[in-house]
């Protein structure tokens, strides 16, 4: 059984030291509880939006080595993910 570090008064010491407790702010994780969930969303936006931009838009001069546009399967599966991850981040947002 995992010990819980507590002060006599039973509050956990790290939330309840400081100026900021002084003061009666109470702290949180950066993101709230949904901080996977929001992480999830901005890869997957980044997915999505950098796949297409790569499809729609190739590059205008390609260097020695490079493809002069995208592989289409790979890239379009890529975007499907991507948006997957973003519906299902604002179902997740949106039904809590």
């Amino acid at each position: 059984m995992l010990a819980r570090l507590t002060t006599p008064s039973g509050r956990n010491p790290a939330v309840t030291t400081g100026l900021g407790s002084m003061l009666g702010y109470r702290w949180t994780m950066l993101g709230g509880g949904d901080l996977l969930v929001l992480l999830v969303g901005a890869l997957g936006a980044a997915m999505l939006v950098g796949n297409m931009a790569a499809l729609l838009r190739p590059p205008a001069r390609t260097k020695a080595g490079d493809l002069a546009q995208a592989p289409r399967g790979r890239t379009v599966s890529m975007a499907v993910v991507g948006g997957l991850a973003c519906l299902w981040t604002l179902a997740t947002l949106f039904t809590r």
